[in-house]
Formats: C-alpha cells, sequence, structure tokens
C-alpha cells in the first residue's frame, strides 16, 4: 500500500542519508574502492530478490546511487523501507 506524504517523511527520519525524490527514495553510498561498492551491490541484490523488491541502481567505481520505489503500488511503500533499512546495514557491515 502506497504510504502517505506523513508517513513518508516518519520513515525518512528512521533512514540515514536517505530522501524523497518524487515518488520514490534515494540515497548514494560511497565506499573505499570498486570492490567494496560491487559487494555492497552483491549483498543488496540478495537481500532484494529474497523481498521480492529489486532497486533502480547505478554504479561508478566505488560510488553506488540507488532510487527505490514500489512500481506496482505506484509510489513509496513500506517495502522501500525495509530494503533501504536493509542496505544502510549491510553498507555499515562493509564501512567497518
Amino acid at each position: 500500500m502506497k504510504l502517505d506524504d506523513s508517513a513518508i517523511e516518519a520513515g525518512l527520519q528512521e533512514l540515514q542519508g536517505w530522501s524523497r525524490q518524487g515518488n520514490a527514495i534515494a540515497r548514494s553510498y560511497k565506499f573505499a574502492d570498486f570492490r567494496t561498492a560491487f559487494a555492497f551491490m552483491t549483498f543488496c541484490a540478495l537481500a532484494a530478490e529474497k523481498m521480492d523488491h529489486h532497486p533502480d541502481w547505478a554504479n561508478s567505481y566505488s560510488r553506488v546511487d540507488v532510487t527505490l520505489s514500489t512500481h506496482d503500488s505506484g509510489g513509496i511503500t513500506a517495502r522501500d523501507f525495509k530494503l533501504a533499512s536493509e542496505m544502510n546495514r549491510i553498507a555499515a557491515l562493509l564501512s567497518e
């Protein structure tokens, strides 16, 4: 179910680094090198597949830009926040 504006703003308060971009939430991750950025994408791909929720993303060397939206619902849903939270968790593990 698509979230209303107040629920989206509340969700963003809980997610470090994420912001709203229209009908999506987005974040850029910066890693030490390409290998770490690629590892991040690999771990996130496995998590996304388990959630049956797949990100729009791009990689350029050590940076990964991510945009999440639930296309079937026409906007931002709890699924987006769940995957964003998992991505932050993975990024934190790889940055230790």
